[in-house]
């Protein structure tokens, strides 16, 4: 079985759920406590093993690139001062991958970062992240599918369960076999009345070769854009099998909006040592 090796992550979103924040920072080097959103995301990946992070961005990313680059003026002052946890703190925010950085170019939607990388990934299996979507679990999510691509050679998509009450909201996967968690297919937003199952999707795949010549044949969908779960589905209907991986001891958290941005920052905040009993206290204050 080929080794994952490399990983697309979608940085090219706008971000205006969160605006004004957003207007001037990319929504993904926001904070999550005292670590930008995106070096989360890295990590993750980083302890699966992937080596390449390949960061598909557009005009006003300059930030986020910054942030995996060495900072000399800053390394140099926190080594005059004798700051040398921070230090190797700082150092080993771009020591960690191989970043490589690759404009958006094509029509809008979550399938274009994928063919504006292809070249890049062409006849390797790899992951495909969005920037500003967490899991967070004791074990990488990212290594535990990979974990499970290198056994089974199964292509993948991470799922988690939501209340029956929220499945209009997300994209709701329909199982084939609920033992083997193939799936027959992806439902965007169904009514409540209609989905089949509670298993919604979001942004961690394991994908490969096949899955982008499809996807470069896949026509514009909802909101005339090009939309990855539409590729998945015609590579299912074509006959290729994809599965559904659940997080096993962890939690899908998104941040693309003012609450769920919140809710991740609390998350994070209540296993932190240093935090936590002044975050219990002062949710009991208020």
């Amino acid at each position: 079985m080929q080794k994952v090796r490399k990983a697309i992550i979608a940085v090219a979103g706008s971000g205006t759920r969160l605006l004004p924040a957003t207007k001037a920072m990319p929504k993904e080097m926001l904070p999550i406590v005292d670590k930008p959103i995106i070096q989360l995301v890295v990590e993750e990946l980083v302890a699966a093993g992937i080596e390449d992070i390949i960061l598909v961005t557009k005009w006003d990313k300059k930030p986020l690139e910054d942030h995996f680059d060495h900072s000399w003026a800053l390394e140099s002052d926190l080594a005059k001062s004798g700051k040398k946890e921070k230090l190797a703190e700082i150092v080993k925010i771009s020591e960690m991958a191989n970043f490589i950085y690759v404009r958006q170019k094509g029509p809008y939607g979550n399938g274009t970062p994928i063919l504006s990388a292809a070249s890049l990934v062409k006849d390797e299996p790899f992951m495909y992240v969005w920037g500003d979507d967490l899991v967070k679990s004791k074990v990488s999510f990212a290594k535990q599918m990979l974990d499970d691509y290198h056994k089974t050679g199964h292509l993948m998509i991470g799922v988690q369960k939501v209340p029956r009450n929220q499945v209009d909201k997300y994209g709701i996967v329909s199982l084939k076999d609920k033992k083997t968690m193939q799936l027959d297919g992806i439902i965007e937003k169904p009514s409540i009345k209609e989905a089949p199952s509670q298993l919604a999707d979001f942004g961690r795949m394991v994908l490969n070769q096949e899955i982008i010549d499809v996807l470069q044949k896949t026509s514009l969908g909802k909101g005339n854009e090009l939309w990855i779960v539409d590729a998945i589905r015609d590579y299912i209907k074509a006959g290729g099998a994809f599965y559904a991986k659940e997080i096993q001891n962890g939690e899908w958290l998104t941040t693309g909006d003012p609450w769920n941005l919140l809710r991740a920052t609390l998350e994070y905040a209540k296993d932190r040592k240093d935090l936590k009993n002044l975050l219990k206290n002062y949710l009991k204050k208020i």
